[in-house]
């Protein structure tokens, strides 16, 4: 499990290499990473569906994404979009686009309701997080 951690960690501050995040943030940039796929492993060997996991790992990546940006007083997309690609639903888009060539409706239907359940549950999250912080931010 933690050699996976580690690896998120690894594979955010690359990421965050590539779309120019400022040196000073990137070890934060790769926490929030790690931390929000710790979330999902976690959750995911206790039993939860892997949507559910996927949902819960994204609602602290953002919430870590907020808090960070406001304490180091930087813009939340820096450490929020690094952060989630970890649970980005890469394999569920091969698997869609590989029974859909092998001529498997079945299987190519199941995993695309299962990546669009995800990409929706990523996307709730972080608007939930986005509006908790909205709402209690000084005016």
């Amino acid at each position: 499990m933690m050699i996976q951690v580690m690896g998120a960690f690894i594979a955010v501050i690359s990421i965050a290499v590539t779309f120019g995040v400022p040196k000073k943030f990137l070890i934060h940039a790769g926490t929030v990473g790690a931390v929000g796929w710790l979330v999902h492993l976690i959750l995911s060997s206790m039993g939860l569906p892997i949507v559910t996991s996927m949902f819960f790992a994204a609602l602290t990546i953002a919430l870590l994404s907020h808090s960070y940006a406001r304490i180091l007083k930087t813009p939340v997309t820096l450490l929020l979009i690094t952060g989630i690609l970890p649970l980005v639903p890469g394999v569920g888009m091969y698997q869609i686009v590989y029974y859909l060539i092998t001529d498997d409706q079945k299987l190519s239907g199941y995993y695309f309701n299962q990546t669009m359940q995800i990409a929706g549950m990523i996307a709730l999250a972080i608007f939930i997080i986005d509006t908790v912080f909205r709402f209690f931010q000084k005016k």
